[in-house]
C-alpha cells in the first residue's frame, strides 16, 4: 500500500504505532520500502552519515535534493520526507516556500520538515499544499545556540515554552511532530495535547512513533552511538568480515572459481 499523511492521523486515531527511518539513496530506500516502513526521512543527517561532515550544518540544497531523488526512486510505497537543510528557510518566508516547493517539483518529495516553531511559515507552506513536518525539542542546526546536544525541556519553563510551541504549530496544520531529546513526561504531555502524530527520537515511549537513523539501527556508526540510538545489528562488523573474506580467498587462489568464471 502507499501511505499518505491522513494515514499517520489514522495511526493516532487508533493507537496504533509506526515507525519512520532515514534513507540517503535508490537501494535502502528500495529495501525500506520492501520492508513496510510507512515514513522516509531525507535526513539532513545525510551531513554526517552520508558526506563526512561532523554537523548538519554544511549539506546544501542541492546535496538535500540530489539524494532526494534517488530515494524518490527507490520506493513507492512510504510516504517521503524531505529534510530542508539549514539556512534553506531561515533569512525568509520566500525563501522557505521556494525550497520547500524544491523538495516537491524537483526531488520527488511528499512533505518537508523544519526545525523550530516556526509556525507562520508552516502555515504558508500548508496553505500551498506542503505538507509539513514539524520538529521541537534538541534540533540539531541549532547545536551553536544551544551549546552543544543537550536535552531540552527540563525545567518548568522550557517544558512550558515547548508545549505552547507544539500546540502552536500543530494548530499551523503540521501532520506529524517530530520530538527530539526531551524528557519522556514532556514528550507525553504534547503527544495528548496536539492531533498530530509525535515521532520520538529520545522522547520515550510516549510517542505515537519512532524514528532512528538508520546507520544507528544497523550498526554502521563510528564511535559510541548516542543513549537514544539502539544497534540492532552489527552490520559495520559484518561488512568487515565480508571484505576480509573476499581478499584472503583472492590471495589464495580460491576466487573466482570454476563456478563464477565464463567458460
Amino acid at each position: 500500500m502507499s501511505f499518505t499523511i491522513r494515514d499517520l492521523r489514522r495511526f493516532k486515531e487508533r493507537g496504533e504505532r509506526f515507525i519512520m527511518l532515514t534513507a540517503y539513496d535508490f537501494p535502502t530506500a528500495r529495501i525500506l520500502d520492501e520492508a513496510g516502513v510507512p515514513v522516509i526521512l531525507v535526513g539532513d543527517s545525510l551531513a554526517q552519515n552520508v558526506l563526512g561532515y561532523s554537523t548538519t550544518l554544511p549539506v546544501t540544497m542541492d546535496e538535500m535534493l540530489h539524494h532526494t531523488r534517488a530515494v524518490a526512486r527507490g520506493a513507492t510505497n512510504a510516504l517521503i520526507v524531505g529534510d530542508m537543510p539549514f539556512m534553506s528557510y531561515h533569512a525568509s518566508i520566500e525563501d522557505g516556500i521556494r525550497n520547500a516547493g524544491r523538495f516537491l517539483k524537483e526531488g520527488g518529495a511528499h512533505a518537508v520538515k523544519l526545525e523550530g516553531p516556526l509556525v507562520e511559515l508552516a502555515a504558508a507552506l500548508v496553505d500551498r499544499g506542503i505538507p509539513v513536518m514539524g520538529h521541537l525539542g534538541l534540533t540539531p542546526q541549532s547545536v551553536h545556540a544551544m551549546g552543544g546536544y543537550r536535552v531540552q525541556g527540563k525545567t518548568e519553563e522550557e517544558a512550558r515554552r515547548l508545549l505552547d510551541e507544539a500546540q502552536a504549530m500543530d494548530k499551523s496544520g503540521i501532520f506529524s511532530l517530530v520530538l527530539e531529546g526531551v524528557p519522556e513526561s514532556l514528550a507525553a504531555k504534547i503527544t495528548e495535547a496536539v492531533a498530530a502524530p509525535t515521532i520520538g527520537i529520545g522522547a520515550g515511549p510516549p510517542c505515537d512513533a519512532q524514528v532512528l537513523v538508520l546507520t544507528d539501527l544497523l550498526g554502521l556508526g563510528f564511535g559510541s552511538y548516542p543513549k537514544f540510538a539502539k544497534p540492532y545489528l552489527d552490520l559495520r562488523g559484518e561488512i568487515t568480515e565480508a571484505i576480509q573474506t573476499f581478499r584472503d580467498e583472492v590471495v589464495s587462489g580460491a576466487f573466482p572459481d570454476d563456478a563464477h568464471s565464463y567458460h
